[in-house]
C-alpha cells in the first residue's frame, strides 16, 4: 500500500500530541504503516515531529520537577538537587570514592610519619644479642 509522507506526519503528530509520546518507536506503533514504511519515508527526520516530542519530554520533566520540589520524599528530594547542583556539590553528594593519581597515571600512595612514637624497626631481631 503507498503512504502519503504529508498524511502520515500529521498522523504522527496527532499521536504524539494526543499520548503525550516522547519516543520515536512510541509514534511508529500508533501508525497504520510499518517501521520499514516510516523510515522510508524519512519521518524520523521531520522538524515537526522532532519538536513535538522535544515539547512532550520538556513538559514531562518540568513536571517531574515541580512534584519533586514539593514532595517529602528524600530520593526525589536528593534527585531534584542534583539536577541542580554545581560540581562541587555533585562531587560531595557522591558516593563513589575518587582516586587521585599521578603524572604518570601511578597511584599516588600518601605517607604519614609520626615521629617519636615507636621505635624504628630495624632487621635484627633483639633476642639475637643474648
Amino acid at each position: 500500500m503507498a503512504y502519503n509522507t504529508n498524511e502520515l506526519e500529521q498522523q504522527a503528530l496527532e499521536a504524539i500530541k494526543e499520548h503525550g509520546l516522547v519516543f520515536i518507536e512510541e509514534v511508529i506503533s500508533y501508525l497504520p504503516c510499518a517501521s520499514s514504511t516510516f523510515y522510508h519515508h524519512e519521518l524520523e527526520k521531520s522538524e515537526a515531529i522532532k519538536e513535538a516530542i522535544t515539547f512532550n519530554k520538556v513538559s514531562k520533566k518540568a513536571k517531574l520537577r515541580k512534584n519533586w520540589e514539593h514532595s517529602e520524599n528524600a530520593t526525589l528530594n536528593i534527585s531534584l538537587y542534583k539536577l541542580l547542583a554545581n560540581e562541587e556539590e555533585l562531587q560531595r553528594l557522591s558516593v563513589q570514592k575518587v582516586e587521585h593519581s599521578g603524572k604518570d597515571g601511578e597511584k599516588i600512595v600518601p605517607q604519614v610519619i609520626i615521629n617519636n612514637l615507636q621505635p624504628p624497626i630495624t632487621e635484627e631481631d633483639p633476642e639475637d644479642d643474648e
